[in-house]
């Protein structure tokens, strides 16, 4: 059955919220707090990507936020050239500020939606997408989207993602939903997790870890792998 996403947030209204909330994806110490375990995810995918491209030196980073993943790589493989890509100019700009202290590799912003990104073949050795890919609507936009990651990258480069997730099962998607609520009110109270929940069920289309694992294999990757979960958050990869 075909979904019609026209209920669900335009880039421009996404783009917006992101301009006027750089601080917030600003802390390399606890990354965003509303997503569970975000400080262990940050360190599996970056560490992830150390073990499988020890001699990396081209990393992208989508949908980079104000940095806090492409600092994590830094402090693991050194001297890495960094391309950043976001929506938001202010969150670029944060990014790029935070990063030319780290590194003496090259860095290279690109606002631009993920579906527009126009990349070099088989040109990096690591990609990092930290909670975007649950932007995307359609089965269209998903294949599109992975099948660039997996041009970009070169033979052996490896892809690690963490983001918002949901379940295949009706039941279990509840459950942890359930289950997220009551980590949302230890933050902020009932009012705090009420403000999330809408703000997902308007920006937000996520897909299972199923439907993404299979969707890398279906791309080409291999060596697929789940690094973590925990409620409606997973960290995940494979290597081309």
């Amino acid at each position: 059955m075909n979904t019609d996403y026209s209920k669900w947030a335009t880039t421009d209204e996404i783009r917006t919220r992101f301009d006027h909330d750089v601080e917030r994806f600003s802390n390399l110490d606890t990354g965003q707090l509303t997503t569970i375990d975000a400080p262990l995810t940050m360190e599996l995918c970056t560490d992830a990507a150390k073990y499988t491209n020890p001699k990396a030196t081209e990393l992208l980073d989508v949908g980079c936020g104000a940095g806090n993943y492409t600092l994590k790589m830094l402090s693991k493989v050194s001297n890495l050239n960094c391309t950043l890509n976001d929506l938001s100019l202010p969150m670029l700009e944060k990014a790029r500020q935070r990063v030319e202290a780290q590194t003496a590799g090259t860095i290279t912003t690109i606002q631009a939606d993920m579906r527009s990104l126009e990349l070099k073949d088989n040109h990096f050795d690591i990609i990092l997408a930290a909670a975007v890919f649950h932007h995307l609507r359609d089965d269209a936009d998903w294949e599109l989207v992975f099948g660039k990651m997996y041009a970009a990258l070169k033979p052996g480069g490896s892809i690690w993602i963490s983001d918002l997730i949901t379940h295949d099962s009706p039941a279990v998607t509840q459950l942890f939903k359930d289950y997220y609520g009551a980590y949302l009110e230890t933050l902020g109270g009932v009012e705090y997790r009420e403000k999330v929940f809408d703000y997902i069920a308007y920006e937000d289309t996520p897909r299972s870890v199923n439907y993404q694992l299979e969707l890398l294999k279906k791309t080409g990757f291999k060596n697929v792998e789940i690094l973590h979960k925990n409620s409606c958050f997973a960290a995940y990869g494979g290597v081309k």
